[in-house]
């Protein structure tokens, strides 16, 4: 059974520590590796969207476009609840491709209401491994207009409750391109 709420893969970064564009990087048997969190996450969700900037895709998606031409996931976020009508959704970064079901499962089914539901792993806050709900959205606006583009600030401020989770490794991002080549070795084995 699929998940009623939409998922949406954050794939608008700059992808400056990686040097090029890591949403168009390979991926296991992908083109990209946002068409590898696409399929995948299409196995859980009745609808999945890309959040960026552009239509920058070889692939077919249903894209939301950001509203606003500052470079954050906080304009994402403001854009997708501009854009959509709906309640809540789940976001995944776009590098973060060993989010696992088990944890996007915990996530979506935690009985909390608030703001935001996130994932917590010893590294630290995960904002996009998340559950956002509507009611953060003025307080996503207010930040916008202060210019505080933080979303750990963002959730400080608003309801959220935490979700913890033992393993790092699953929330491991592809920021660097060593990360990224370690990345691609694990997925061949």
């Amino acid at each position: 059974m699929k998940y009623n709420i939409p998922a949406v893969i954050f794939a608008g970064g700059k992808s400056s520590r990686m040097g090029e564009d890591k949403a168009l990087l390979a991926f296991g048997k992908h083109s990209t590796l946002s068409q590898y969190q696409h399929i995948r996450l299409q196995k859980l969700f009745k609808e999945v969207y890309i959040s960026a900037k552009n239509n920058k895709f070889d692939f077919k998606a249903n894209l939301l476009l950001d509203k606003y031409t500052e470079n954050s996931p906080l304009v994402a976020i403001i854009s997708i609840f501009e854009i959509l009508h709906i309640d809540k959704i789940f976001i995944l970064s776009v590098d973060a491709p060993f989010v696992t079901k088990d944890i996007i499962d915990k996530l979506i089914t935690d009985k909390h209401t608030g703001d935001a539901i996130v994932a917590q792993s010893s590294s630290g806050l995960q904002p996009l491994c998340a559950v956002y709900y509507r009611s953060i959205l003025p307080i996503a606006k207010k930040h916008l207009q202060e210019k505080n583009y933080r979303l750990t600030s963002l959730l400080e401020e608003a309801n959220t409750h935490i979700c913890h989770f033992e393993n790092d490794e699953k929330f491991s991002n592809l920021n660097h391109p060593h990360e990224y080549k370690a990345a691609l070795e694990q997925t061949r084995h």
